[in-house]
């Protein structure tokens, strides 16, 4: 009874942190504009399915809840991100004790973890990156209360969210991956040839099965995805760029995290939770050969803070409040001082200064490095939440330049998703009709033909109106709008209105959808 009050007083002070983070994402709820890919993920939640070009399910069903009990603003867009980003805090605290920390471990842990910058930049955007991250962390921390309590249970949740894992984002398989190597080659090996863990993997798979029916019945668009995402993206990350990267998106919480994955790996006291550390590693490995996104691996690190939690306090044994109040600060406040360039709490004209600041004197200019490998005001984040409104604005204004009869017989056609997503959502403002767009998820949800003699054509491909009238499929085009946002990733995107559509568009229409709905 005495243990079970005691952990039960460590859950109510991790709470207060968990409202802290909680009240953070709050203050950035409703700032910017909807990012790129938070009005695919509203398209997707439109087009409810058991999987996407890009994605797996799980995104489309919280766009879709969130939209029928919230609303379609960007806040109603974003309260989910912000509970799972409460969960995550939740789940760290209730790691560290798990592994024995008291409340200055939680502390350490939460704080730093709180206003590390790898999370608070991906941990409010309605994407599928902080629950992923979720998954990883309860995964990690249900392994933990297994290996603590012996409960089969926990393994049967384990494979729960590890089947809800896959079904948010792939990179749940190589965590996965990461976690058997790492109990295969420490003492724990022995749970692998348990009854309980292949029920979890019995449970896992039948939760992600109808994601691999759906993926096999429509040619494994995922090979695709992944194909075009390395030649136009992870091919220009090096092993070098994506080793520094770990080491600087967690700022001064270093201090915390690296202690963390040592104390896992050599201290006697969390011996049972080694496999958490190699683990660690293992997926580090995997993404460093296949290229991957910085934030891939995000999701390893909560473990690890908790680790450097609990380790910090049995270093530092020293109980004076005044001293560990500096310990805190040490770790925090460099963070503190960066979180407004992560976190969109100010507005962007006062973030612009210390984003020049921070790329130029603090050593994150990869922070403003978008795609393009080049270097920007913001960023690309924040680059991609401006100028989608102006977008639908201009297609609107350029549909109801037409006459009542013109507009019977038009379509609105868009270049790629970012385009789409911001005429699909902003369009209903303005009585649109669907866009048509034959890029990423968009594609599965087209026209199978367009019957229409005029096309209002959003894009970034200048030289589109020639081209087509080159292959004698329009008579004539004008342009009609631009994206003039300086900060937009979209600057410079056009309208144009086709004229005089003529039969052979129809037959280039077709050819373009099948060989995209293909891939």
């Amino acid at each position: 009874m005495a243990q079970r009050n005691v952990k039960s007083a460590y859950t109510n002070f991790i709470l207060l942190f968990v409202v802290f983070r909680l009240l953070l994402n709050v203050f950035a709820l409703p700032h910017y504009g909807f990012q790129r890919d938070e009005m695919l993920h509203l398209a997707l939640g439109d087009h409810l399915a058991w999987g996407f070009k890009e994605v797996p399910p799980f995104i489309s069903w919280i766009a879709a809840a969130s939209t029928w009990l919230f609303g379609t603003s960007i806040a109603a867009a974003r309260i989910f991100t912000t509970i799972g980003a409460g969960l995550i805090i939740l789940l760290t605290g209730l790691t560290v004790v798990e592994f024995g920390g008291r409340k200055f471990a939680i502390t350490v842990a939460c704080l730093s973890l709180t206003f590390a910058p790898a999370f608070l930049a991906s941990d409010y955007l309605l994407q599928p990156v902080v629950f992923d991250q979720l998954w990883w962390v309860l995964s990690g921390y249900l392994l933990v209360r297994y290996f603590n309590t012996k409960l089969v249970k926990y393994l049967y949740f384990l494979g729960l969210a590890i089947g809800f894992g896959l079904l948010t984002k792939y990179t749940m398989a190589f965590y996965t991956l990461a976690l058997v190597i790492g109990i295969g080659i420490s003492r724990q090996r022995k749970v692998l040839l348990s009854k309980g863990v292949w029920i979890a993997v019995a449970i896992a798979v039948v939760i992600f099965l109808p994601n691999i029916i759906w993926q096999l019945t429509h040619h494994l668009p995922l090979v695709t995805h992944m194909r075009k995402l390395r030649e136009s993206q992870l091919d220009y990350i090096t092993p070098s760029d994506f080793l520094l990267q770990q080491l600087l998106v967690n700022g001064s919480a270093i201090l915390v995290w690296v202690p963390g994955l040592i104390w896992l790996l050599f201290s006697y006291k969390l011996r049972t939770y080694r496999f958490l550390g190699f683990a660690y590693l293992f997926t580090l490995a995997l993404f460093v050969l296949l290229n991957g996104k910085n934030y891939y691996l995000f999701g390893a690190y909560p473990v690890l803070f908790a680790a450097g939690g609990f380790g910090i306090e049995r270093f530092l044994k020293v109980r004076d409040t005044v001293f560990r109040t500096v310990v805190c600060a040490v770790l925090i406040i460099p963070n503190f001082l960066l979180f407004p360039l992560v976190l969109p709490v100010i507005p962007i004209k006062t973030a612009l200064p210390l984003f020049k600041f921070a790329g130029e004197k603090m050593g994150f200019g990869f922070a403003l490095k978008w795609e393009d490998q080049k270097i920007h005001p913001t960023t690309q984040d924040y680059g991609d939440m401006f100028g989608w409104d102006e977008l639908a604005e201009k297609v609107a204004k350029a549909y109801y330049s037409l006459t009542p009869e013109q507009r019977k017989q038009t379509i609105i056609d868009a270049d790629n998703y970012g385009e789409a997503g911001a005429i699909h959502h902003y369009g209903k403002l303005y009585n649109l009709p669907e866009v048509v767009c034959l890029n990423s998820s968009f594609a599965l949800w087209a026209p199978e033909n367009i019957d229409a003699k005029y096309i209002i054509y959003a894009g970034r491909d200048f030289t589109n109106g020639e081209k087509l009238i080159k292959a004698n499929c329009i008579g004539s085009y004008k342009k009609l709008g631009e994206i003039d946002n300086p900060l937009a990733r979209e600057k410079g995107t056009i309208i144009l209105l086709f004229e005089d559509i003529k039969p052979p568009i129809q037959d280039r229409y077709r050819k373009e959808l099948l060989q995209t709905r293909n891939e």
